[in-house]
């Protein structure tokens, strides 16, 4: 697969061949949910909690006598059935990470490249930088890309000047090649690489296993 490779301003600078085996499989929706699935569960804090009866804060002594009310024969005001009480089978702190293999993670991430590749949602930059970290500046060449809801990937680091014009531009995610994943690929319309991350993407999945 061969694509252009632009500058910020538009202008070509060059092509570029894409590895169909990274950037021409075809998608398969289940794959791509299982990944989402499984980012999106690492990423929870699970830092949850309620009090059941043991936890909460009140008199231990029982209440009401045992006999002669007419009523049940209550003990404890903390129980779950009384306000204030505590909580029956109520959430406590605890990851939500999942395994998932290193393979389908792979695969995974091979296809979010490949639909936006096949969409014609995928840029190739010259490079993500910029000569000073001027957001108006950055915006133009945006309009001039036809960008306004993108994920952007620079090479090892993201050049400073760029991620600073960047970072209060809305519906825009700038992230260095390590950075890669699934879920930020799916969730914007564009992707944008530099030819350094194509470099480090075709680095990342010649070794054997590479995952998401």
């Amino acid at each position: 697969m061969k694509l252009d490779v632009l500058k910020l301003d538009g202008s070509k600078a060059g092509s570029v061949e894409l590895d169909d085996a990274i950037f021409g499989v075809a998608p398969r929706a289940d794959i791509l949910h299982r990944v989402v699935r499984y980012q999106l569960a690492k990423r929870r804090a699970g830092t949850h909690d309620t009090q059941n009866r043991g936890d909460v804060s009140r008199t231990h002594s029982k209440f009401g006598k045992q006999k002669g009310s007419g009523g049940a024969r209550h003990g404890s005001r903390n129980a779950p059935i009384f306000r204030g009480g505590g909580v029956a089978h109520g959430p406590h702190p605890r990851s939500h990470a999942h395994s998932l293999n290193k393979k389908v993670r792979a695969l995974g991430m091979k296809m979010a490249l490949s639909a936006k590749a096949a969409e014609g949602s995928l840029i190739i930059l010259d490079q993500a930088a910029l000569d000073a970290p001027k957001t108006k500046v950055l915006l133009e060449n945006f309009g001039k890309l036809g960008l306004t809801n993108a994920l952007v990937i620079g090479g090892a680091q993201v050049d400073t000047n760029f991620q600073l014009a960047a970072r209060n531009v809305p519906n825009v995610d700038v992230l260095p090649a390590a950075g890669l994943n699934v879920y930020d690929v799916l969730r914007r319309h564009k992707l944008v690489l530099s030819r350094e991350a194509i470099e480090a993407i075709s680095a990342r999945f010649a070794s054997k296993g590479e995952a998401a």
